[in-house]
C-alpha cells in the first residue's frame, strides 16, 4: 500500500507539470502561432507601443517558450522579479504570475477568493452526497414503489433544470419574495451566522443538481449489486438486512460514486461559475468570468492551474479511498 501511495504521488507531480506546461502553452505559445502578440493581450488594445515593449521585456516573451516555462514554474515556489522597461516588479512566492492590467500579483487574488469557492463546494458536496446517496439507496430497496417513482421523477427534473434557472427561482421566492434570506455573502470570520445564511441558497441550488445525478447513479449501482452472488450468500447465511446493505452492498455501491465525486468536487474547487455568478459570490468562478471579460490572461491562467490541481488531487484522494471501502482493491 505504501508503494502504491508513493507511485500515485509521483504520478500526481508529473501530471501537474504536464498540465502546467499545456496550460502555459495555451496562453503563451498558441497566441504566437496565430500571429497575436501576448504582450498586447496583457495590456489591452489601447496601450501604446512603448508600454507593450516594456511588458514584453518584463515577461521575457522574447525568450524561447521552454525558458519562459521554466521561469514561470520556478517562480511558483521561489517568487519572481519582472524587470524591464526601466522598472521592476517583485512577485512573492507562491507566484502564479502578475497582472499588469490590475497591477497586482495573481496569488493574493486567488487566495482571497478560494475560501468562498471552497465553502460553496464543501457545503454543497455534503448536501448532495447525503441526499443523493440516501435517495438512491432507498429507491433501489423500494424498487417500483411510489417513493421510487417520485424520487426518480424529481431527480430527472433536477438533472434537466439548469442552475441559473433554479438559482434565480430560489432567489425570487426565498430572498425577494418571502424575504427569509438576503443572499449576501459575508466572510465566516466576520459573521458565521450571516456566512451560513448567505450560502444556504447556493448550497441547495448546487446540491439539487448533483444530488439528482448521484441518486440515479446510486440506485442503478445498488440494483446491480443486490443481484450479485455474494449478497445472496450473505442473506443465505442469515445476516440481518441492515448488515447486508450497510456493510456489503454499500461498500461496492460507493466505488462509482467516489469516482465521479473526485471529478465533480475537483471541478467545483476550480470555480462553480454559474452558481457564483447567479448568487454574486466572490469566488474563483466569478473571478474567471471577469478575467475573461477583461482579457486578464495571468488571472485566467492562475484559475486554470488551481482548477487542474484540484481535479488531480481530488482523484488521488479518491484512488486512496478505494482501498478503504473495497478490499478487492487492496488485494490487487
Amino acid at each position: 500500500m505504501f508503494a502504491y501511495i508513493v507511485r500515485r504521488l509521483i504520478a500526481v507531480i508529473v501530471m501537474l507539470l504536464v498540465v502546467t506546461l499545456v496550460t502555459f502553452g495555451i496562453f503563451f505559445a498558441i497566441p504566437k502561432l496565430t500571429g497575436a502578440d501576448p504582450a498586447a493581450l496583457y495590456v489591452g488594445k489601447q496601450a501604446d507601443p512603448a508600454t507593450i515593449e516594456g511588458i514584453r521585456e518584463k515577461l521575457g516573451l522574447s525568450d524561447p517558450i521552454l525558458v519562459q516555462f521554466w521561469h514561470f514554474v520556478s517562480g511558483i515556489p521561489a517568487g519572481r522579479d519582472y524587470s524591464g522597461g526601466g522598472s521592476s516588479v517583485h512577485c512573492d512566492a507562491p507566484c502564479f504570475g502578475y497582472s499588469f492590467r490590475t497591477e497586482q500579483a495573481i496569488w493574493p487574488v486567488l487566495q482571497d477568493r478560494l475560501p468562498v469557492t471552497l465553502s460553496l463546494a464543501a457545503g454543497a458536496c455534503v448536501l448532495w452526497l447525503v441526499g443523493g446517496v440516501t435517495t438512491g439507496v432507498v429507491s433501489a430497496l423500494k424498487r417500483g414503489s411510489l417513493w421510487d417513482r417520485a424520487a426518480m421523477t424529481v431527480a430527472l427534473g433536477g438533472v434537466s433544470l439548469p442552475i441559473y434557472f433554479t438559482g434565480l427561482l430560489s432567489l425570487a421566492v426565498f430572498s425577494y419574495g418571502l424575504g427569509w434570506l438576503d443572499g449576501e455573502y459575508v466572510d465566516f470570520a466576520e459573521d458565521p451566522g450571516q456566512w451560513f445564511a448567505g450560502l444556504i441558497l447556493p448550497w441547495v441550488t448546487l446540491a439539487f443538481l448533483y444530488a439528482a445525478m448521484y441518486a440515479r447513479l446510486t440506485r442503478a449501482t445498488m440494483l446491480e449489486i443486490l443481484g450479485e452472488d455474494y449478497i445472496r450468500t450473505a442473506r443465505a447465511k442469515g445476516l440481518r438486512e441492515p448488515v447486508v446493505i450497510g456493510k456489503h452492498a454499500m461498500r461496492s455501491t460507493m466505488t462509482p460514486v467516489l469516482t465521479i465525486l473526485g471529478m465533480d468536487l475537483g471541478a467545483l474547487v476550480g470555480g462553480a461559475i454559474l452558481t457564483e455568478t447567479t448568487f454574486n459570490l466572490p469566488g474563483l468562478g466569478q473571478a474567471a468570468v471577469k478575467a475573461i471579460g477583461d482579457r486578464d490572461l495571468p488571472l485566467i491562467l492562475g484559475v486554470t492551474l488551481i482548477a487542474a490541481t484540484a481535479v488531480v488531487v481530488a482523484n488521488l484522494v479518491v484512488d486512496l479511498l478505494y482501498a478503504v471501502i473495497d478490499p478487492r482493491v487492496r488485494l490487487s
